[in-house]
């Protein structure tokens, strides 16, 4: 079974069994960005997606099977899947109380 790791301006911020739990990871950055197309567009985002055979072969350092490009498009769909508001909670447009 593949495992996928997450990765925001070059940092590991979460990881999947399948790459729509991965992208969904993107929901967990604080604070959310108003705009996910603005935030992947910022110098260095370069949020991406390494795929691994499996768990197994992540923990023992193997190389990744691929590196997926991530757009905005792919995460503003896992994360309107997974029922995520856009903007921050409280923020006019965002998913506040």
């Amino acid at each position: 079974m593949a495992f996928f790791e997450v990765l925001w301006h070059g940092e590991a911020i979460g990881d999947g069994g399948d790459l729509e739990e991965a992208l969904q990871a993107y929901g967990q950055l604080r604070p959310l960005p108003p705009s996910w197309p603005d935030a992947c567009a910022e110098p260095g985002a370069d949020p991406c997606i390494h795929r691994y055979a499996s768990f197994e072969a992540f923990l023992d350092n193997a190389d990744e099977l691929e590196t997926i490009p991530v757009t905005a498009a792919m995460i503003e769909a896992a994360l309107a899947s997974a029922g995520v508001h856009q903007g921050q909670v409280g923020e006019a447009g965002g998913g506040g109380p």
